[in-house]
């Protein structure tokens, strides 16, 4: 990356862009979980012009489909990383190509250390999306992805396997304490934040880079041909290892600093700002 600037890089007009990733929430989806007309026409032209659009979100997978479909990724053979880089499946066939799950243990003890700080956790399963507890910020991730509630008595007890990531929930400020506690104890596992009340835990060695990379590397794309944009914590790591590392304007206000370049807010067509700019330039 080069230094931060609000406006310009000077190397951004010399390099032919070839992977443009992006973060749904706050980043490409408006505060009302719509892609906006002009965002969707702009990315239709990237990927005419040869451009892989790939979405990269904490999201689970089928919580991503409906805009992977308006913008058509299979039909230009794209890819959805989802769950903050666990899992990167092509659009062509539905074929997930890399996957690495929590261990039933490492989730045992997630739960074992939720219960110490006093925050809630979930994880997903066939049945839905676990808790023991109900919260308001739950209900978040309710929302954000459809999928069922499976409220249960004993985590451990419904939960026997692996499973893709675990989110802890609980008010932002108590939270930024708690995940100074567990980065500093559970240095063997991936840690994030996706929103102020989520924070999102993953295998070691998972995040959204590392899925970029690793598609990168199959359909041989340099890194400092990617960009990337984001808006939160969970996409820190691909904004440090794409070529282009962008921010919308709402980012997290302490990471502002760490991106190439900033454009216009979620809600503004930021991610439209960036395909003009540096992709149909």
């Amino acid at each position: 990356m080069s230094n931060y600037d609000e406006t310009e890089t000077s190397k951004t007009f010399e390099v032919d862009y070839k992977m443009l990733v992006l973060d749904l929430d706050d980043t490409l989806l408006r505060d009302d979980h719509s892609i906006s007309s002009r965002n969707k026409k702009l990315l239709t032209e990237a990927q005419e012009k040869g451009v892989k659009v790939v979405l990269a979100s904490g999201r689970p997978t089928q919580a991503m489909l409906q805009y992977a479909e308006e913008l058509q990724l299979a039909s230009f053979d794209s890819y959805l990383i989802s769950f903050n880089g666990a899992v990167v499946t092509s659009m062509k066939n539905n074929e997930i190509l890399f996957q690495k799950n929590l261990t039933r243990d490492e989730i045992h003890s997630l739960y074992d250390f939720s219960i110490t700080n006093n925050v809630h956790i979930i994880t997903y399963s066939n049945k839905g999306i676990v808790s023991e507890t109900d919260s308001e910020y739950i209900d978040v991730e309710l929302n954000l992805t459809g999928i069922p509630h499976h409220k249960v008595p004993s985590f451990k007890s419904e939960i026997t396997g692996s499973a893709v990531k675990c989110i802890l929930l609980e008010d932002p400020s108590f939270l930024r304490q708690v995940e100074k506690k567990l980065k500093a104890e559970r240095t063997d596992l991936s840690v994030a934040r996706s929103k102020p009340f989520f924070l999102e835990v993953m295998p070691h060695g998972i995040d959204k880079a590392a899925s970029i990379d690793f598609l990168a590397k199959k359909l041989d794309i340099e890194q400092h041909e990617v960009i990337a944009v984001g808006n939160a914590g969970n996409d820190l790591s691909m904004i440090q290892y794409a070529g282009l590392g962008v921010w919308v304007d709402n980012v997290t206000p302490e990471l502002r600093h760490e991106a190439d370049v900033i454009v216009a807010s979620n809600n503004n067509d930021g991610v439209a700002e960036v395909v003009e700019r540096f992709i149909l330039k």
